[in-house]
Formats: structure tokens, C-alpha cells, sequence
């Protein structure tokens, strides 16, 4: 690579972390109160995929560790928002489902945060935004197809 490869990437990525620890923050203070980002996301999940998932396949999907979901899920399950069952084909494993209070307490979160993600997106202007999307996907599929399993990305 040349150094101006490197300096492009060096800036990218720290403009990429950057806004990243920025919007987490935004966000999570937007939250309901008890809600953290961390819910949120899989809160989201189960609600659009409306599909019972395996702890160990929400912790791939998210690539954190299947400790960090579990913590995840035990605050979820605790406050009532998913269920939580033993498979019935294997009973080594367990199934999560959203509840009707997880899918109450997901639409509050969005409430919450569709203003700032809308005025982020208007500020911006919808074309600018359109094009960035293929790039970033881009990039996260390159980072998600170099992580392998035993090291999952830190979420």
C-alpha cells in the first residue's frame, strides 16, 4: 500500500469509530430509561424476523460472544420483553421470541430514536446517504466474512 492508501484508510476508519461511538451514545441517551442499546438491537431483530432464533445464531448474527447475548438475553427475559423455551427437537438448546411487552418497549425505543435518525438523514440529504450505503455495506461485509467464530467482533 501506498502512503496515501494508508493515510485514506487511517482517516476512514477513524471517522468510521469515531461517528460510531458518537451515534452509540446519542442513541442509548434517547433510549427509554433501562433500555440499552444492546436490547434495542436484538429487540429489533426478533420483531422483523418474527422467527424464534437459538441463543448461539443471535450471538453470530450480532458477533458478540454467546456470554455477552447470554447477558444480553437474561436482562431481556428478565424484564419480561422475550420468551425464552427449551427446543423441542434439542434439548441442549433454547429458543428466544420477542413478547408482546418486547415488542411494545422496541416500538417506544423507535419512537424515541426515529427523530434523530431523521434529522441525521435530512441534514445529510437522502442522495448522500443512498450512496454511502453500498460502500459501508461493503465494509461490513469484508469485516463480517474475516471474523472468525472463536473471535467474534466486540458489539
Amino acid at each position: 500500500m501506498s502512503e496515501a492508501t494508508d493515510q485514506l484508510a487511517t482517516a476512514l476508519f477513524s471517522e468510521l469509530l469515531t461517528a460510531d461511538q458518537l451515534i452509540r451514545g446519542r442513541l442509548s441517551r434517547a433510549l427509554p430509561k433501562g433500555m440499552e442499546l444492546s436490547h434495542f438491537v436484538v429487540l429489533n431483530y426478533l420483531a422483523e424476523h418474527r422467527e424464534e432464533r437459538t441463543p448461539a445464531e443471535l450471538a453470530r448474527i450480532f458477533h458478540v460472544t454467546r456470554g455477552a447475548m447470554t447477558n444480553t438475553l437474561t436482562k431481556l427475559e428478565w424484564a419480561g420483553h422475550i420468551h425464552i423455551r427449551p427446543d423441542w427437537d434439542d434439548a441442549r438448546r433454547k429458543r428466544v421470541a420477542i413478547s408482546g411487552s418486547g415488542a411494545r418497549s422496541r416500538d417506544d425505543a423507535l419512537s424515541a430514536i426515529r427523530p434523530i435518525l431523521r434529522d441525521a438523514v435530512g441534514d445529510l440529504g437522502s442522495d448522500r446517504i443512498r450512496a454511502a450505503i453500498p460502500v459501508l455495506r461493503e465494509l461490513r461485509l469484508r469485516f463480517a466474512a474475516s471474523d472468525s467464530p472463536s473471535k467474534p467482533a466486540a458489539g
